[in-house]
């Protein structure tokens, strides 16, 4: 029945004088080049005992271009791509198969081991990176402004720090991110997406694990970015201006995941939106279209298919499987 009404709203769109922008976020999982830098990760050390060779890398980026033609975004946020040869390497393989993104963005100011980036369909106002720290813990932010239709769009791309840092090292990226937006103004369109190692409702969550929680409670994603007790679907959402929603309280409960771990459910990648996206005019989140890419080729044992290495005395990769997280995809209405 939700399907059927999307469809009919699309429809209902496009008779008048409406377009449709799909949004989505992908963590590809570890896309190496086969350059070697120095910063890569043992495993991804290029013609090496690993395996990490040619035959491999291509079949790596057959796979994710195979994904990311199946989700036809016009936008698509990246994270975990180690250079822009990669970036550059995955689009390239994306236009074999029959999906050409004439304009790419990657944050690559700072040498971390993986990093975020863009694929777009439309030509960007700027591509720039918001600094968070100077060191190499906290990656930095991919900040793009778009102009659609006469009308403006930014769009952040985030991979906050890993649960192998508590709490604290999250609310450094949050506290970057609110002031950029701050700056921008919360009257402005603004799509804040990625993998943020957060779940929807960290605060509860993170209470059980007490080695996260070192901040008496607050949270990045909900107390900073100002998420917290919005628990209703996306057209009854009011909230304070300078705060964002989170989509995925616009879809069913057991529907809200992008990974595993252990073997249950769990979010680590998310889609905020800024609550001018939510009120009917130029640009607006169409409610319910926000989902997880759930396909069967994408799921082994019902989990997602990750990339698959051998964990024995020297780890070697496989060349088979996708990624360990799911896709998101939402979808915005273009008013001309």
């Amino acid at each position: 029945m939700m399907k059927f009404l999307l469809l009919a709203f699309l429809l209902l769109a496009q008779l008048f004088g409406e377009t449709t922008l799909k949004i989505a976020t992908y963590n590809v999982e570890n896309l190496f080049d086969l350059e070697k830098s120095g910063n890569e990760y043992d495993e991804y050390i290029p013609n090496s005992a690993s395996d990490w060779n040619q035959q491999n890398y291509k079949i790596k980026l057959k796979n994710i271009s195979q994904v990311i033609k199946d989700i036809d975004a016009d936008i698509i946020a990246l994270q975990e791509v180690e250079s822009l040869q990669a970036l550059l390497d995955l689009r390239f393989a994306l236009k074999q198969s029959g999906l050409y993104y004439e304009h790419y963005a990657i944050a690559d100011k700072k040498n971390t081991t993986v990093k975020v980036a863009i694929l777009s369909k439309l030509p960007f106002v700027y591509a720039q990176e918001l600094s968070v720290t100077r060191t190499l813990e906290h990656r930095n932010i991919l900040e793009t402004k778009f102009r659609i239709e006469g009308r403006e769009l930014y769009i952040f791309v985030n991979h906050w720090k890993s649960k192998s840092g508590a709490e604290s090292e999250r609310i450094i990226s949050a506290k970057a991110l609110m002031q950029r937006a701050k700056e921008i103004g919360f009257d402005k369109n603004m799509i804040v997406l990625g993998d943020f190692n957060s779940d929807y409702e960290e605060f509860i969550k993170f209470k059980r694990k007490r080695n996260h929680n070192d901040t008496d409670g607050i949270t990045g994603i909900n107390h900073t970015l100002g998420t917290i007790n919005q628990r209703v679907e996306a057209k009854k959402a009011i909230f304070a201006k300078e705060s964002f929603y989170n989509l995925w309280y616009d879809t069913e409960e057991e529907k809200r995941y992008s990974y595993f771990f252990k073997g249950k459910k769990e979010i680590l990648d998310n889609i905020l939106i800024s609550q001018s996206l939510l009120n009917s005019k130029d640009i607006s989140y169409i409610p319910k279209s926000i989902t997880s890419f759930e396909k069967e080729y994408l799921l082994k044992k019902e989990q997602p298919h990750r990339w698959e290495i051998s964990q024995g005395k020297v780890k070697k990769h496989k060349g088979k499987g996708y990624s360990d997280h799911l896709a998101l995809i939402a979808q915005f209405r273009v008013a001309k």
